[in-house]
């Protein structure tokens, strides 16, 4: 798969994402629903820490792409939502600290909404991967 990244203005490289990816040469595409801060049962966990729930959702994720024999370098488009933007962007280096090593910049939208799900989530991470 061939990844080409499409920047008309740099600024987005800062927050580690591109504008855009033209996606050539993919013969799977994996669509994942959204992963959160909860257990193996489904259960929720860290209320009201945003950086534990933001760090499990991203361990979900992974876990997620991985079972798909795919990993983090293979998302093309993330899609984050939260309950509290102040906090999450104070704790966004999450994703930096994971999609960083691996040179990852897939196209990112990141949302406020006024609740998830379960009480308690803070953070909801979807995403779509290929190879």
């Amino acid at each position: 798969m061939k990844r080409t990244p499409v920047n008309p203005w740099p600024w987005s490289l800062n927050f580690g994402f591109n504008q855009a990816e033209i996606i050539e040469g993919a013969s799977r595409q994996l669509v994942c629903a959204g992963q959160t801060s909860v257990d193996a049962e489904g259960k929720p966990q860290h209320a009201g820490d945003m950086r534990s729930q933001m760090t499990l959702a991203l361990d979900n994720l992974e876990a997620v792409v991985n079972a798909a024999d795919m990993d983090l370098s293979s998302i093309t488009r993330l899609t984050v939502y939260v309950t509290d933007m102040d906090e999450a962007l104070r704790n966004f280096g999450a994703f930096g600290e994971r999609f960083g090593p691996l040179g990852a910049t897939p196209p990112m939208t990141l949302l406020g909404v006024t609740q998830l799900a379960f009480p308690g989530l803070m953070i909801e991470i979807e995403a779509t991967a290929a190879d």
